[in-house]
């Protein structure tokens, strides 16, 4: 017979299916909310139902937005012959916080992945087609590992049917790493060292 009653253990077990937090984890924040407020455990309650219900993708750049077009895509101050091509949203904020690019964005939701059924028809890859006009400079900035390594190849060979300039970033992010990991400087330096491919 367990201890705790069965709606603490469904938030246990709930609060353990996110990324990196395992069940003692999820444990103490059940009972941290369990002892919080009912005012700030609220809050927390409408936050997430907000983002649930208002984030939505951007038609545009396939970014997460409350607004459509998202704040990127409307942004007249941006460079629109600058494209920066990334596998998923947390690739683009990582960019953002370094405040050194000034282009504009594609997120593909993903990358090639055969062995896991992912396929060019499962990522953005016809709507960032329709973005392009051929003035651009489209920056593949996908991981530097086995699949981000195929996506960019895939999309050069793609991209360059299509008489665009590609550039890949430089070395400088390590061979096997994630975006989401790397730090500020590093990143800059890769972005600034990009490479035609």
């Amino acid at each position: 017979m367990d201890a705790l009653p069965e709606s603490l253990n469904r938030l246990i077990d709930g609060l353990s299916d996110f990324p990196g937090i395992g069940k003692k984890t999820a444990e103490r924040m059940a009972f941290y909310l369990l002892k919080s407020n009912d005012g700030w455990a609220q809050n927390l309650a409408k936050a997430i139902m907000d983002v649930k219900e208002q984030i939505h993708e951007c038609p545009i750049c396939h970014n997460i937005s409350d607004t459509s077009p998202c704040s990127i895509c409307s942004d007249t101050k941006r460079d629109p012959s600058l494209l920066c091509v990334v596998e998923d949203t947390t690739d683009l904020v990582v960019f953002e916080k370094t405040n050194h690019f000034r282009g504009k964005y594609h997120v593909l939701g993903g990358v090639l992945s055969p062995l896991d059924g992912i396929g060019p028809e499962d990522l953005h890859f016809d709507t960032l087609l329709e973005r392009i006009n051929g003035e651009e400079e489209v920056i593949i900035a996908t991981n530097p590992n086995a699949e981000g390594e195929t996506t960019a190849l895939y999309l050069a060979k793609l991209l360059k049917e299509h008489n665009i300039k590609v550039t890949r970033l430089a070395s400088g992010i390590p061979v096997g790493g994630d975006l989401e990991y790397t730090d500020e400087a590093t990143l800059v330096s890769a972005l600034e060292g990009r490479r035609e491919i």
